[in-house]
């Protein structure tokens, strides 16, 4: 792997974080374009923004859920089961913890969270194991795999139009105001 796909995976994390875990959680390595690709812009002439808004996040993040709708499409999974299964993907993890980890990331309620959680158990999807942890079951591990390559594929490609190091900037930048926001949550 070489270093720009190393910087691109890192930021697509971070980045994918800051914007409520659309889904796009593989790796642009394994399903995206050589790191040297490029893609054009959806309008050429559109000048560069001057300075990151709002606007510009809502815009990005809309785009990514887009693009999570387009791979969700056939496995009757909705955004909020999509978060909760992607990320009880590796190691079983702690029922609690896993409820309180999603809603902190994501902002939703606990009981929307775990609402997600049942929907994924009922289907299949993810299995109680012992002492309170989750695990994904092979189907569950297989509607990820195919999520992730479908997403993974439109992020990897986006992402790769942008230099390594501007994307650990935005990484930065997003993670920053992210932070910021959370605190700012908590005070009201």
């Amino acid at each position: 792997m070489n270093s720009r796909t190393t910087v691109v995976g890192v930021a697509v994390s971070a980045i994918g974080a800051a914007l409520l875990l659309t889904g796009c959680g593989g790796s642009p390595a394994e399903a995206g374009p050589p790191a040297s690709s490029t893609v054009a812009a959806a309008t050429p002439s559109a000048p560069a923004p001057a300075t990151l808004t709002p606007s510009i996040i809502g815009q990005a993040e809309k785009h990514h859920t887009a693009v999570l709708t387009r791979a969700l499409t056939g496995t009757t999974l909705d955004e909020k089961q999509w978060i909760v299964l992607n990320q009880a993907t590796g190691e079983p993890v702690e029922r609690a913890a896993h409820i309180n980890r999603i809603a902190g990331l994501t902002q939703w309620a606990p009981a929307e969270v775990e609402t997600a959680l049942n929907a994924l158990l009922a289907k299949g999807l993810l299995a109680n194991m012992p002492h309170g942890q989750l695990e994904p079951t092979t189907a569950g591990k297989d509607v990820v795999g195919k999520v992730r390559a479908e997403s993974g594929a439109i992020v990897a490609a986006a992402y790769g139009a942008v230099a390594p190091e501007d994307l650990a900037t935005a990484a930065r930048v997003l993670a920053t105001i992210t932070t910021r926001m959370a605190e700012e949550l908590t005070h009201g």
